[in-house]
């Protein structure tokens, strides 16, 4: 699986960062996702973070 942050929607409030911080950075006062491919032991946290983004911002790619 693999998580894609959209820079242009990201409001920068960080909660992907603190669900999923093995996925999730802050870069320019934006979320990004700094791993290639989300390894299986943080893919139901990944999946959280994705689902409590306020504004939709991540995409979940399986």
């Amino acid at each position: 699986m693999k998580a894609v942050v959209d820079k242009q929607t990201c409001t920068g409030c960080e909660l992907c960062v603190q669900t999923c911080p093995e996925v999730f950075k802050m870069e320019d006062d934006k979320a990004v996702a700094f791993v290639d491919s989300v390894s299986a032991e943080v893919e139901g946290s990944c999946q959280e973070a994705a689902d409590g983004c306020p504004v939709t911002a991540i995409k979940i790619e399986k």
